[in-house]
């Protein structure tokens, strides 16, 4: 599928005479946690030597596939509406929803970076005729997020050219290849590319919580490797690594 990232994270375990078979869990996540959930699974697997399978989209893009039948064990949402309905649904298994992290917009230029040294609203109300751009808010949380932050700033199309990426990954793409001036992005993407400075950090006032939800997906009920990945982000040294390495925070 289009703009589907799949990564296999391979158990290293191998037995005598012919490769270890291990179990695995296929996990469809959005596209701001790629990062974490791929040195976590990676983690995991050296761990207990089970296979954890990642296809990343923006949550909404995610959710269609589920509901039409891709053969996902779990979804990590970037947000709680799309697990909830799943829940709802009865595509979702009651009990296992859970917050695993909560999300944090900025604004993030390569070409402008002094202009955000300051306040990154002034600068978007002060601004004309520059690119900007923002994931798709109908499919993207976070692309939803930067629509609230506009419409809170009274920022609109005729002030600047606005481009939507299908999801958060392609938006961050937009920015880091100069197709657009500034970018909403997750700050999550900017730790992991390692940049400490060019960025504004959304003040949360401005947006809904972008509370990043999982749920165990019903086909997946009886997959004792799909429980214990639940189980492993749940621990309080998965969770600080999510906080400490990629700018995430926890549930309140």
């Amino acid at each position: 599928m289009q703009n589907l990232v799949l990564i296999l994270v391979l158990s290293g375990v191998v037995g005598f005479c012919q490769p270890a078979v291990a179990a695995t869990a296929r996990v469809a996540v959005a596209s701001n946690f790629l990062a974490p959930a791929r040195a976590l699974a990676a983690e995991f697997t050296r761990l207990y030597g089970d296979t954890v399978a990642l296809s990343a989209g923006s949550t909404g893009m995610l959710y269609t596939q589920i509901i039409n039948g891709a053969p996902f064990d779990i979804l990590l949402a970037a947000n709680v509406d799309e697990p909830r309905r799943l829940e709802q649904q009865g595509l979702g298994v009651a009990g296992t929803r859970f917050t695993y992290a909560i999300g944090t917009l900025v604004l993030w230029t390569t070409t402008h970076a002094r202009d955000l040294d300051g306040d990154g609203a002034e600068i978007l109300r002060a601004r004309r005729g520059l690119t900007l751009a923002i994931a798709n808010p109908k499919t993207a949380p976070y692309g939803a997020a930067a629509h609230a932050v506009l419409r809170a700033l009274g920022i609109n199309s005729t002030q600047w050219r606005i481009i939507q990426g299908e999801n958060i990954s392609q938006t961050y793409q937009y920015v880091a290849t100069g197709n657009a001036q500034f970018g909403f992005v997750a700050l999550a993407q900017l730790r992991e590319a390692g940049i400490r400075d060019g960025y504004w950090r959304v003040p949360s006032d401005l947006y809904p919580p972008l509370r990043q939800q999982a749920i165990l997906l019903k086909r997946a009920e009886k997959n004792s490797v799909a429980r214990h990945w639940l189980e492993f982000l749940r621990t309080p040294e998965v969770r600080k690594k999510i906080s400490e390495n990629y700018g995430y925070s926890s549930e309140e």
